[in-house]
């Protein structure tokens, strides 16, 4: 739905010589244009109106002197730097555009009809006079001569089956009379034909075509040929096939032009001959003739030259030159160039730029140049209330196709209404004034502007005849104005702006081709038809866009080199200003934009503009690169790029920053501002104040999107003006969650949650919002607000946000009308995150006995209904039960699908049973046992056995406890139960707390004896009481299993006080080192034999095994010490090998310096890959397996420092130890060994103490300095301040985490003895 739009034209007049053009080529390198004519061949710079080379063809010969020549062809060959030239008379010359020479490369005697080069420039092709074709190369080497008419069809002959005769074929709309028609005879050409052959190259140089006059019937022919001169296909014969040839250079298609007995078209061929597809000429028959046919480089516009058949009454014929685009299968004829009558005006050579697909040349017969630019856009309406209708103007011809995307979608090539004109419309422009954004304009070929707008009477009825809805009222023309401004050539008024009522600013042509006149035109005082220029002002610079702002009224326009000005109208004279930014700064575009629009960032306004190559830019700041088209609307920034995604960004919220960063981002999971689209997809136009954007895919189609931003940005309007039908209603069609409406304000939803139950007002759409409630707030996980919004709080008062709207909108419902809102109140007991199925049980039995007289109430029958499509029947039975309301339950079950002989039985028994019995019968048949327990204990005594067993079956012996009376039996019954359980468990303690305390002594000494609770079992066995031989003998037993235990201490109580035995005691306490307790029991019971016999012996055997542990340990520590500074500096060795041959980016470098080691000489390898899904115990135990203390294994530093860790722990904690013994030793004057024990402990302590900082050096876990000094290299370097800045991160990896802390020394406690310094 794009039009094309006249950017810029230049025209240049300085241009002069004898005769008149005959061809014309451009240059691509420097855009001037080669200009050949029967007296010479000139090179032309049509912004500067110099001469850069010439040269004569008539002084050598080339051509005869009296202007009579004709030059049939003319290429510019940039790797040759030369023009090339073919005469009529059968010369091929090649102007050197250096040395300004002339050079005849060869000659036809027969003479020449045309030339053609390739696109590649590799191949020439030449038609001679002997109708015959000549293929050479760039070089001008012959490849093959040809003749053009032949007998053969070609290499690609069809193939015929024998699947009958054409006859008997389907044919289509034609009708079975197709079959019987005789095929008609081919008419010879027209009158006014050339009768020259016609040359076309394909896009990709390897194929040609051919449109010559068949000698045999005069009619026209095309044969198509490849680049070795063979031929490939001839057309079919077609009446009435032209001149005008041209092939696509996409390759698709070749364009001509047939006269038909009632139309004239363009019709095309594919390359086999078969015609495929046409359109029709907006002429009659024989009122124009087509002199050639033209592709832009890019096989989107299709140009047009043609001329009248006829000559007016001054003898002169006028000349058109019409450009066409196709869209959906379907061809608009989108700018129309209307030369005039004037002999001299008419064009003499049309063509395209080889470089700019849209830049069209033009030559005339008086010399005069004239370049137009041309670009696409999009006209749509560009207001901002919801009264804007969204409108889309297409321009067709003499017809506007207008759409109005409000109303409705209507894909091209239909439209919502059609505006007719007399004359073919070159540019369509909406009125820029608010409120009337409706109203349209169109400019046509014929110096006028029809202004169209909404009719002003009233609509009678809103069908039509035959009943359908007319959705879009059609504009009705208004008053048509004739401009008066002087038209030199097609186009001298471009850029058309309708600013305000009859009120226009457009842009034409200045005297200085680099210049150009800004035109305020109002209607004339005196004549109210004719707009007339009030105001000029001459721009410096080609002016190729200019926008204006609905919301400032700031019209900006763009020059041709970038450059961003304002124009002021408002005052008596037009003027113009440089672009400035807050600070006053120049603004202007890097490089010009094809399409601009106004819009405001952060406060300031912007001039957004997007080149041909995809760049998006605010001013002087590139916004993106990939940039398919936009649009702006409101407050927001609509792309698509070409990824293939639309972006949509709320200008409002963000800074020309933060906008690129938002456009460089992928988006994250739940990006409002981003969704995918299909490929190619462009921006048609945006619904104001609504969340639809309108998408143009590549072939035409159109498809309509609610961008997730937009519909968000309205939903968030809506909520804010406590708009909750809007909202919800959108929010329903879209499947935007329900939540939202919470979400957004809580605070406000439920101070005004009776305005949201009034606007609703649906049964239906109050319960839809209940079912989906969830606790997930949306606001920060699927829809986060944009940034610098302000965040709403939630509620902290402790309860589930279910609960607060289920809670708060049945208050709300149950005060309005609990009746009407029966269903919904229903709703809020069962979607509660407990559901209270009871309540809601509860209510529809209510119903049922007192059924509600207001109109319109809900029945129980239709409430319980409801009730089951919320809840699983099964579960609504099991919870009716669970009411003990049998009614309930029926009227439940009969709603059901079970079978009566089902629940009836069931519930007759029930019926049957005593109330508490049968409620525990319920309770336990819906397996809630702690109140079925309940029950169970008030059906008496004869029930106890079976509560007994509920018990120990779901182990509710707490509850059970709490049930009964402590002086009852039933208390000790259950005591008893739950020891023997505790028992099970390994809790023997306990149990016997609790039969000690039910009165059962004798298995509560069994249980402390069995858990070596020595003083409970001793206070039980006294209890008891048990004789003083069996005491001893318990004592006895419990000291044995406390000094299994190690608990020398208790043992020896037990043994000296209740078992009478004082020498077991003592020896107890030596044995455990307990020294001091063992000399006072000595002495106490006077064995003083004892201290020779036991205690000093075992002092000297203490004494040994300490320093025997102490060497071995301090061996132990040194030897893992030495070994783990080797390790380390191995690991450092390979590191700066890896970083000296990989680099600073090497990826294993971070291995050996972190968490790998290198492997020295060692032929094991190691993988844990295997358990990696396994249990935690076994990934603990394969965690330890790494820690291998084995040379070379890959964590072997790790485990050497574990080691470390280890035996500097189980030295520290020896310090108590050691001590109690140096006492003892120097009691009984053992002090050389006393010495040399405190002597070997001190130095093992300092030595390990001194260690400490060797094995665990400081900033271990995050990274040693920066590696530096005479061995380091560049890259070793570098990759030590990269690792030091990484490691800096709060991120740390999983090897850092394997370091063992260092350990702490406890050097607090004193041990050493002052006697032995």
């Amino acid at each position: 739905m794009r039009n094309l739009k006249l950017l810029k034209s230049l025209r240049s007049s300085e241009l002069q010589g004898p005769g008149s053009p005959q061809c014309f080529s451009v240059r691509a390198d420097t855009s001037s244009l080669l200009v050949a004519s029967p007296y010479s061949i000139t090179e032309f710079d049509p912004r500067t109106g110099q001469v850069v080379s010439e040269a004569s063809l008539t002084a050598d010969g080339f051509l005869p002197e009296d202007g009579t020549g004709l030059v049939v062809g003319l290429q510019d060959l940039a790797e040759l730097e030369s023009a090339c030239l073919a005469t009529a008379t059968g010369d091929v010359v090649l102007f050197n555009l250096n040395t300004c020479q002339l050079e005849c490369v060869g000659s036809v005697d027969s003479g020449l009809t045309s030339m053609s080069w390739s696109p590649d420039e590799e191949l020439v092709a030449l038609t001679t006079g002997q109708e015959t074709v000549i293929m050479m190369t760039k070089d001008f080497e012959p490849i093959t001569e040809v003749g053009i008419h032949q007998d053969d069809f070609g290499e690609g002959k069809f193939i015929t089956v024998g699947w009958g005769k054409k006859e008997t074929q389907f044919h289509g709309s034609e009708g079975k009379q197709a079959a019987h028609k005789k095929s008609q005879e081919v008419q010879p050409t027209a009158v006014w034909d050339d009768r020259r052959p016609r040359v076309t190259w394909r896009g990709d140089g390897q194929l040609f075509a051919v449109s010559a006059v068949c000698p045999q019937t005069g009619a026209r022919k095309v044969r198509v040929w490849n680049r070795e001169g063979v031929l490939q296909a001839t057309s079919e014969p077609v009446n009435g096939l032209e001149q005008a040839l041209c092939w696509k250079p996409s390759g698709s298609l070749i364009a001509s032009t047939q006269r038909h007995p009632n139309k004239h078209s363009v019709v095309f061929m594919e390359k086999n001959g078969l015609l495929h597809g046409d359109f029709t000429l907006p002429f009659s028959k024989d009122q124009a003739k087509v002199k050639e046919l033209l592709w832009n480089s890019d096989s989107t516009v299709l140009a047009v030259w043609l001329e009248d058949m006829t000559a007016g009454e001054d003898g002169q014929v006028n000349t058109y030159i019409q450009l066409w685009t196709v869209g959906n299968y379907h061809w608009y004829l989108k700018q129309s160039l209307e030369f005039g009558r004037d002999h001299q005006k008419a064009p003499v050579s049309v063509c395209w730029d080889p470089e700019r697909p849209l830049r069209l040349h033009v030559v005339n017969r008086s010399w005069t140049t004239i370049t137009y630019d041309w670009g696409w856009t999009t006209e749509r309406s560009l207001g901002l209330d919801a009264a804007d209708k969204a409108n889309v103007a297409v321009i067709e011809g003499d017809k506007v196709l207008v759409t109005t995307f409000r109303q409705c979608v209507v894909p091209p090539p239909m439209c919502s209404f059609e505006l007719q004109l007399t004359s073919p419309v070159n540019q369509v422009t909406f009125l820029c004034k608010p409120q009337g954004t409706n109203q349209l304009s169109a400019f046509t070929a014929d110096g006028n502007i029809s202004i169209f707008s909404q009719d002003s009477g009233e609509q009678t009825t809103d069908k039509t005849a035959d009943g359908f809805r007319n959705m879009s009222r059609p504009l009705v023309l208004q008053k048509t104005l004739r401009v008066s401004v002087l038209q030199e050539e097609p186009l001298a008024l471009r850029q058309l702006l309708w600013l305000e009522d009859e009120l226009f600013v457009g842009v034409s042509s200045s005297l200085l081709p680099t210049s150009s006149t800004l035109l305020l035109l109002r209607p004339a005082e005196d004549a109210t038809d004719t707009l007339s220029v009030r105001s000029e002002v001459e721009v410096d610079g080609m002016v190729v866009s200019m926008v204006h702002s609905s919301q400032t009224g700031t019209v900006a326009l763009q020059l041709e080199d970038g450059q961003i000005k304002k124009l002021l109208y408002d005052g008596p004279e037009l003027s113009v200003k440089d672009w400035r930014d807050f600070s006053g700064c120049t603004i202007n575009f890097p490089v010009p934009c094809v399409q601009t629009a106004l819009c405001s960032i952060s406060g300031e306004e912007y001039l957004l503009g997007l080149t041909d190559r995809s760049h998006l830019y605010a001013g002087d700041t590139e916004l993106a690169s990939n940039v398919s088209s936009f649009a702006v609307c409101n407050d927001f920034l609509i792309i698509t790029t070409h990824s293939h995604t639309c972006r949509c960004l709320q200008l409002s919220t963000l800074s020309v920053k933060a906008l690129q960063a938002a456009l460089a981002s992928d988006g994250g999971e739940n990006d409002e501002t981003l969704r995918r689209v299909e490929r190619g997809s462009r921006i048609v136009t945006v619904v104001p104040q609504d969340t639809r954007v309108i998408l143009q895919m590549p072939r035409g189609n159109l498809e309509t999107v609610n961008h997730r931003a937009l519909v968000l940005a309205q939903l968030r309007k809506w909520l804010d003006s406590l708009r909750f039908k809007e909202a919800f209603d959108c929010m329903r069609k879209l499947r935007i969650n329900l939540n939202l409406i919470y979400d957004h304000n809580p605070k406000v939803f439920l101070e005004t949650i009776i305005a949201f139950i009034t606007q609703l007002n649906s049964i239906n759409h109050i319960n839809l919002f209940l079912t989906e409630l969830k606790e997930e707030n949306t606001t920060s996980t699927m829809y986060p607000p944009p940034e610098g919004s302000p965040v709403q709080p939630q509620p902290a008062s402790g309860m589930k946000k279910v609960d607060i709207v289920c809670d708060a909108l049945r208050s709300a419902m149950e005060s309005m009308d609990p009746n009407k809102f029966c269903l919904s109140i229903l709703t809020t007991h069962v979607k509660k995150t407990v559901p209270e199925l009871e309540i809601a049980l509860q209510k529809v039995h209510e119903l049922r006995v007192n059924p509600p007289e207001a109109p319109g109430a809900v029945s129980a029958e239709e409430a319980l209904k409801y009730l089951l499509f919320l809840v699983n029947v099964n579960d609504l039975y099991e919870h009716s039960l669970g009411t003990y309301d049998f009614d309930l339950v029926l009227m439940v079950a009969e709603k059901s699908q079970k079978d009566p002989k089902e629940y009836l039985p069931f519930l007759n028994m029930l019926k049957s049973l005593e109330p508490n019995y049968q409620r525990y019968t319920i309770d336990k048949h819906l397996k809630r046992y702690r109140k079925a327990l309940l029950h169970l204990s008030k059906c008496g005594q004869e029930h106890f056995p079976e509560a007994l067993q509920l018990v120990k079956e779901q182990k509710l012996y707490n509850e059970a406890l709490r049930l009964y009376a402590a002086d009852k039996a039933q208390y000790k019954a259950l005591s008893c139960a739950y020891a023997e359980h505790l028992m099970e468990q390994q809790q023997a303690e306990q149990a016997g707390l609790l039969l000690w305390r039910c009165g059962e002594p004798a298995s509560a000494l069994q249980a402390f004896a069995s858990s070596s609770s020595w003083r409970n079992a001793i206070c039980v066995a006294q209890q008891l009481p048990l004789p003083p031989d069996q005491l001893a003998l318990l004592a006895r037993d419990l000291a044995e299993k406390l000094i299994e235990q190690r608990r020398y201490s208790e043992a020896a109580l037990l043994l000296d006080q209740y078992a009478k035995d004082c020498e077991e005691a003592i020896l107890a306490l030596i044995n455990g080192a307990v020294w001091e307790e063992a000399l006072r029991l000595i002495y106490m019971h006077n064995r003083q034999d004892i201290t020779e016999t036991n205690l000093k012996p075992a002092l000297l055997d203490a004494f040994g095994a300490q320093t025997v542990f102490l060497e071995a340990q301090v061996a132990a520590f040194t030897r893992h010490k030495t070994r783990l500074a080797l390790v380390r500096e191995q690991k450092e060795k390979a590191r700066l090998n890896m970083l000296d041959e990989d680099g600073p980016d090497c990826p294993d470098a971070e291995l050996y310096s972190e968490a790998s080691s290198v492997m020295t000489g060692s032929k094991y390898s190691h993988s844990n890959s295997r358990i990696s899904s396994r249990s935690s115990k076994n990934r603990r135990k394969a965690e330890r397996k790494k820690l291998s203390l084995k040379e070379g294994s890959p964590m072997e530093d790790r485990a050497l420092m574990y080691a470390l860790s280890e035996i500097i722990t189980t030295v520290d904690k020896m310090r108590e130890e050691v001590h109690n013994l140096l006492k003892a030793l120097v009691l009984f004057q053992f002090d050389r060994q006393a010495e040399k024990l405190q002597l070997v402990y001190e130095e093992a302590l300092q030595m390990m103490e001194a260690a400490v900082p060797e094995v665990w050096p400081e900033g271990l876990q995050n990274n040693q300095a920066p590696l530096t000094g005479p061995n380091s290299t560049a890259n070793s370097i570098m990759a030590s301040f990269q690792q030091q800045q990484q490691q800096q991160k709060p991120v740390t990896s999983q090897q850092d985490a394997e370091i063992p802390p260092p350990p702490k020394m406890r050097n607090g406690v004193k041990w050493k003895l002052i006697v032995l310094k």
